[in-house]
């Protein structure tokens, strides 16, 4: 199971990331978790929001340019090498990893749990092998209900 991320694209000058994230409060839009990677020019914001299609038409609605992209969420182990094991399982299955970030959220998930959202080059043949491998896909709805 996938669920839907928003990737916003940014100038990147100062203001422009509380700019998108005032865009999103001002809609009524809860954030779940948040990675932000620049370069010299532009950035590239990924954002977990409760509500990923009225969070994409409030921003396309300013003029951002916003895409949807299916990603994983994963839980694994809350220690040291619980990541890695899950990514050895996509590595060893020829799964590229395009990007990935983590986050916990303690009030939400089980003692010793972390979040981890992966975007791959092939959602279906991941899904698969981490099913396969024992490592827990977070539904939709529980993420985006936290």
């Amino acid at each position: 199971m996938t669920i839907e991320q928003l990737s916003v694209f940014l100038e990147n000058k100062t203001g422009k990331l509380v700019e998108v994230l005032e865009t999103l409060s001002n809609a009524g839009i809860d954030l779940r978790a948040l990675s932000l990677a620049d370069t010299e020019n532009f950035g590239i914001l990924r954002i977990i929001a409760d509500k990923p299609a009225l969070a994409r038409e409030a921003l396309q609605s300013e003029g951002y340019g916003v895409e949807l992209v299916d990603v994983i969420p994963v839980s694994v182990d809350d220690k040291p090498g619980a990541f890695a094991s899950a990514l050895r399982v996509l590595a060893d299955a020829g799964i590229g990893v395009e990007y990935s970030y983590v986050f916990i959220a303690p009030k939400y998930t089980t003692a010793g749990k972390a979040y981890a959202i992966v975007c791959v080059d092939d959602n279906a043949a991941a899904i698969k092998a981490l099913n396969d491998n024992g490592i827990s896909i977070v539904p939709g709805s529980d993420l985006y209900g936290m």
